[in-house]
């Protein structure tokens, strides 16, 4: 039985230590080949990276194998790898569970944080949007809705994780950080002296919300304060899970997903919303 095996059949939680076990043998069954840098991706572990995180530098090494022995080629025609050495994934068994904020926790996070990026995570904590749909947002992507009395933006494929266009609702907070921002920028809704902001994660949101004891947090659990919510509101999951994913179509076809009902759908929403 090999470790990943082993720690499903167990009926408890695996221990870091068991955990770091498994993962070793994945990696202690790396080829020949590429053995050298098992070093290093054992070093991450034992930095305490998460394995997924070492899954996605994992799956680059396996694409460049994988492209050496089936695409590329040497000058006489010849791939550069006979075969492509097998690369192990990590088991995924060390990932942190997602942590939404209270509303305490949110106000002495916000009051913490530099205005430019407390707007731009309560933005998120009331769209659901992605770190880098926030950072990337343009003024030219916003549509006006009169039937909810706001506007919306709908997010090109190519800024979204599943490549779809995405259709971001604005709630009351939401559109009044938009508002408070318009101006600001020719081009992007968040800016910082003049440039766009290009991550929420940086060192200022890393030192201070560990000044106010949540260092814990991540940017990413805002995403998850906002599912939470909604739920917390009586939104049905279909529809809450919709408005965490929603992609670009007709506003009617929405509503009635949404709600069931078309005639309905703004009243409800505008509800939920505000």
């Amino acid at each position: 039985m090999d470790g990943r095996k082993a720690i499903q059949s167990g009926g408890r939680k695996p221990s870091k230590k068991t955990r770091f076990a498994s993962s070793h043998v994945a990696l202690r069954g790396w080829p020949a080949e590429v053995q050298p840098h098992r070093r290093t991706f054992e070093a991450r572990q034992q930095a305490g990276i998460k394995n997924k995180s070492i899954n996605l530098a994992l799956s680059v090494v396996r694409r460049v194998l994988n492209l050496a022995a089936r695409l590329w080629r040497d000058e006489s025609g010849k791939t550069w790898l006979d075969t492509a050495p097998l690369i192990q994934m990590l088991p995924i068994n060390d990932a942190r569970k997602p942590y939404p904020l209270s509303w305490d926790e949110q106000g002495i996070l916000l009051k913490a944080l530099p205005d430019h990026l407390a707007r731009m995570c309560l933005f998120k904590i009331n769209t659901g949007c992605r770190e880098q749909e926030v950072c990337r947002l343009r003024w030219e992507w916003e549509i006006k809705v009169p039937e909810l009395e706001t506007s919306v933006f709908i997010i090109p494929g190519s800024g979204v994780k599943n490549g779809e266009d995405r259709l971001v609702v604005l709630n009351r907070v939401a559109k009044s950080v938009v508002e408070s921002v318009r101006g600001m920028h020719p081009t992007h809704v968040f800016s910082y002296r003049g440039r766009p902001v290009l991550q929420i994660n940086n060192s200022a949101w890393k030192r201070l919300r560990a000044t106010v004891g949540l260092k814990h947090v991540r940017v990413h659990d805002l995403k998850h304060t906002f599912g939470r919510r909604l739920r917390a509101a009586g939104v049905p999951l279909e529809t809450a899970t919709s408005l965490r994913t929603i992609r670009r179509r007709s506003w009617r076809s929405c509503w009635k997903r949404q709600t069931g009902c078309a005639k309905e759908s703004p009243a409800k929403l505008r509800h939920w919303w505000c």
